[in-house]
């Protein structure tokens, strides 16, 4: 079993919950996050914190895959402050709903002012509400931006134990282990962090607070990155224990701090009706989501 605890669902189809679920995907957490393209007013936040709570998670039930998510103001539109100063009204609405496993993914993009505030307005809002953090780190000045999101999570007196340093990398591994914070890798094509050199890291820090995700979204990724870096791991010599731990164990004892993410709803789920509807749309149609029927069924003219 593995757990994916972050990948933005939203960007993907149907039959990648399919496959997902055949490589022994069981739950999934799907942070908030940019789509592309700037929203440009407050309501399209709204619609899209009502998907992530409802529609997504209907979606990937019919998949037999938990899915969870977690609710914030992105950074990279944060920039944009008449809409941000709107959508923090939001989200004390949906960080209380149900699936909801914390505030994020929350930091900074080009570390500008405004960035800042909302980051820190944000970690506020972690505070007051006991919340989880989840801290995308940026892509460019990372090594500061990842020590500069941690300095602002202690001044806000959050644990670190209770903050996930997502996109990490082996410039910023070591300071996010050795300041207590939970250290997850983003397994991202040509980007990010490759599988192989996830095995290095593992090798050479062990498994303790690291957790193995994709952040499969619009871009060129990989939805199956977990279990095809937990095989590469398997394959150098890693132990199936360690691979366990930082391919689906580290994430459970992170998130289930939230009181939202528990084992039991994927180890013991209800029952799938394939002609459940949501809102009076049907995923399913009242087919069983089979990979083999689905592939057999498959005419080519």
């Amino acid at each position: 079993m593995f757990i994916d605890p972050h990948i933005h669902m939203t960007a993907r189809t149907t039959y990648d919950y399919l496959v997902m679920r055949e490589y022994g995907i069981v739950a999934v957490i799907e942070p908030s996050f940019w789509l592309g393209q700037p929203r440009t007013n407050p309501g399209s936040f709204k619609d899209y914190f009502s998907s992530l709570v409802g529609w997504e998670r209907f979606r990937a039930s019919q998949f037999g895959i938990a899915h969870y998510c977690t609710i914030g103001l992105n950074p990279k539109e944060a920039n944009n402050s008449a809409v941000a100063e709107l959508v923090m009204d939001l989200l004390p609405i949906f960080a209380c709903k149900e699936g909801v496993v914390a505030i994020g993914e929350i930091g900074y993009d080009d570390m500008t002012e405004t960035e800042d505030k909302y980051f820190q307005d944000q970690l506020a809002l972690a505070k007051e509400l006991d919340m989880l953090v989840l801290i995308h780190t940026p892509h460019r000045n990372k090594k500061a931006g990842t020590s500069r999101s941690m300095d602002r999570c202690i001044e806000h007196g959050l644990d670190p134990s209770q903050v996930i340093i997502d996109h990490n990398n082996e410039e910023t591994v070591e300071e996010v282990l050795e300041r207590g914070f939970w250290a997850a890798f983003t397994i991202y094509p040509m980007t990010k962090m490759g599988n192989a050199r996830m095995v290095e890291v593992v090798k050479k820090y062990g498994t303790d607070r690291i957790i193995v995700d994709s952040s499969a979204d619009w871009g060129l990724s990989d939805p199956l990155a977990v279990p095809k870096t937990a095989q590469l791991m398997l394959d150098e010599g890693i132990s199936e224990t360690d691979v366990r731990t930082v391919c689906y164990q580290n994430a459970l004892k992170a998130y289930s701090q939230s009181g939202q993410f528990k084992e039991s709803d994927w180890l013991t789920p209800k029952p799938v009706d394939h002609t459940a509807q949501f809102d009076g749309n049907s995923v399913l149609r009242g087919q069983n989501p089979d990979a083999k029927t689905l592939r057999d069924s498959v005419v080519i003219q």
